[in-house]
């Protein structure tokens, strides 16, 4: 038996690496701790995070030791990046369940919501909430942005085996490296994230957001996480009257753009490679899909409400779209209620689904993938036309798409699709919400987005089998699906 499960020791090896690292990353919401407590605001305790920091270094101590840090295949590189993300969520709960009081379960999906980048909370009353917890909050989906495993690589990108992990854990069908060698590739990425994180947070800081706030949104925004200090989200500053409130939502739009690029499009554009950001057919097709929802969704509440307001009516559907396109999640409108129409929820469905650029921190199952179903579909119909003798090539920029991966992005939409299903019908069956609601949860964590048309108040409230169901949505999404299903394949534990 013990045979049987000897390849789990390199992963346990690199889990406890990973654990090692992420215990330090726990020990920073002692600064804010520290700053606020003295506010009379009601701040935790420090040993909320205390003590899961000292659980993780420990934890990883033992597997370290135990466990050498050997190269790992593919198999195991996706069982370390399943476990990686589920061990880390439920080791960052615990500032919830102690300092919060919520039950474990509900921490546990926050801390995954935190880590994925899905955004969607079981909290309510944020505006309340101790700043320390609202900091962790926003630090966890600013370390998932790019992936736990990818920070994790940074460490330890010089083991053989990292290569591995960087495939197996980073959302791409393909990519060209910015420069020879995974520690320069990872070096790159986390400066260009690094610093677009700062670039925000200084306009942000320049329009007057006070600084706690300018914390939690530069961390929340470039990754597309979507978490905010305030129940209004980032419809709050209007709502309190800040007299740059419109600057404000359109630095965050920026924000969310940045994020749905793939980041090695950024890299091109600081190179001088301006073209970057239309000469390739994913980038095109992102664009088309941001200009075309919006046109939709403006034009259509323009057609049942008239111009009026004509400005805020482009920038709350703008806002709304480019949130959903990249999966930020971010709001100033709530898109469950009656601002938006049944055909704007739809499109936002459809939107959460596309998702943003590959390389990028947003989730969904990415353009360059819809761009292959479609010449997929092209290549379908110009058989039918010109028979079994038409080119069978799928080509994309000039580039021929090897079939495996034409295989792999179908049975990936397949798989994306039946996940949808089947957590739609969980939700319906176990929940008293509608078709479109029960449908929203599955699309909205699956996508990693979070608004969806449950409110926060009712998610919580939510059967505890449907909450699992999300989490795994969550993960499944995060990692692209197929690694999570590898866990479930009787050959990966022989």
């Amino acid at each position: 038996m013990r045979n049987r499960f000897i390849f789990l020791s390199p992963v346990l090896g690199h889990l406890g690496a990973l654990l090692w690292t992420v215990g330090f990353v726990l020990l920073v919401p002692l600064v804010p701790l520290l700053i606020y407590a003295r506010t009379g605001r009601g701040e935790v305790l420090p040993l909320c995070y205390l003590v899961p920091a000292v659980l993780a270094m420990a934890l990883g101590l033992v597997l370290k030791r135990r466990h050498r840090l050997q190269p790992l295949n593919l198999r195991g590189a996706m069982l370390l990046g399943v476990l990686g993300w589920v061990v880390v969520s439920a080791i960052g709960a615990i500032p919830f369940h102690l300092g919060l009081g919520l039950n474990y379960l509900d921490s546990f999906f926050e801390a995954v919501s935190g880590f994925t980048t899905t955004g969607i909370t079981m909290l309510s009353g944020l505006d309340q909430i101790p700043r320390s917890i609202l900091f962790w909050r926003a630090l966890m989906q600013w370390v998932g942005g790019l992936g736990i495993v990818a920070l994790f690589l940074f460490v330890v990108s010089s083991l053989s085996s990292a290569h591995t992990l960087f495939g197996a854990e980073s959302h791409k069908v393909f990519s060209r490296r910015p420069a020879p060698g995974l520690f320069h590739t990872l070096k790159i990425l986390w400066s260009i994230y690094a610093g677009f994180t700062v670039l925000i947070a200084g306009l942000l800081f320049l329009e007057g957001v006070p600084l706690f706030d300018v914390v939690v949104h530069s961390l929340t925004s470039v990754c597309t996480g979507g978490f905010s200090s305030h129940d209004a989200n980032i419809g709050y500053y209007a709502q309190v009257g800040h007299p740059h409130f419109v600057l404000i939502e359109y630095t965050i739009v920026f924000a969310m753009v940045l994020g749905g690029l793939n980041f090695f499009i950024h890299y091109r554009v600081f190179t001088g490679g301006i073209r970057a950001l239309w000469d390739s057919a994913e980038v095109r097709l992102f664009w088309t899909f941001l200009a075309g929802a919006t046109i939709l969704v403006t034009a259509e509440h323009f057609a049942k409400c008239g111009f009026e307001n004509a400005h805020d009516n482009f920038r709350h559907s703008a806002f709304q779209v480019v949130s959903m396109l990249t999966t930020a999640g971010f709001a100033t409108r709530d898109i469950g209620g009656a601002y938006f129409s049944p055909l704007a929820k739809q499109a936002f469905l459809v939107l959460m689904v596309v998702g943003g650029c590959v390389g990028s921190t947003s989730g969904g199952f990415k353009v360059l993938r819809v761009c292959i179903l479609f010449k997929m579909v092209g290549r379908q119909v110009r058989r039918i036309v010109h028979g079994r003798s038409a080119v069978n090539l799928v080509l994309l920029d000039g580039e021929r798409i090897d079939v495996e991966e034409v295989h792999r992005v179908a049975a990936l939409f397949f798989a994306w699709v039946m996940l949808l299903v089947i957590g739609s019908g969980v939700t319906a069956l176990l929940s008293t919400h509608g078709p479109l609601e029960s449908a929203s949860g599955m699309f909205s964590v699956l996508n990693n987005v979070g608004p969806c048309y449950i409110t926060a108040g009712e998610m919580a409230q939510l059967h505890p089998l449907i909450k699992l169901t999300y989490i795994i949505g969550m993960v499944a999404g995060r990692l692209e699906i197929l690694p999570v299903l590898v866990l479930f394949t009787r050959r990966t534990w022989r």
